[in-house]
């Protein structure tokens, strides 16, 4: 990707993972259970989806907090306050039945990408920043896709 430093762009393909490794063992039943023998139940499939999905959109959510920190005055207090947002969304919307908690995390996902979108027309996050946002934003929805509606 034209302009992201080679580290972020490593980094959150790595965070990425995760997604990947639920919707595959949700998919693929041989898969699951190899992947239940290897690392337990609590780190395959849905379970993974949520659980890891849910931490991730605090920790995004805790990253617009840094890039909220650069502003001033009325935008300051706004930005904090939204970027707050994502991580009360996945304490409070996530949870039931494992669809209904896929497609509300996919919610806070696409959510959290207009704050991304945000903060980067306000200049306080890098020039190359919606770029990655956007990839890995896609492939988590992917993911989660999967885990709602397969």
């Amino acid at each position: 990707m034209r302009g992201v430093p080679r580290s972020a762009l490593l980094l959150g393909l790595v965070a990425v993972g995760p997604f990947g490794w639920a919707a595959l063992t949700f998919l693929s039943a041989p898969l699951a259970q190899q992947g239940t023998a290897w690392f337990g139940a609590r780190l395959t499939g849905a379970t993974l989806a949520i659980g890891y999905g849910t931490l991730m959109l605090a920790f995004v959510s805790g990253v617009l907090c840094g890039f909220a920190t650069r502003a001033r005055g009325g935008q300051a207090a706004f930005g904090l306050a939204v970027s707050a947002v994502p991580a009360l969304w996945a304490f409070l919307a996530v949870g039931g039945a494992r669809d209904a908690a896929a497609v509300n995390l996919m919610a806070g996902y696409a959510g959290i990408l207009v704050l991304d979108w945000m903060f980067w027309r306000w200049g306080f996050c890098p020039e190359w920043w919606m770029r990655l946002r956007m990839l890995l934003t896609a492939l988590v929805l992917v993911c989660l896709a999967v885990v709602a509606w397969a």
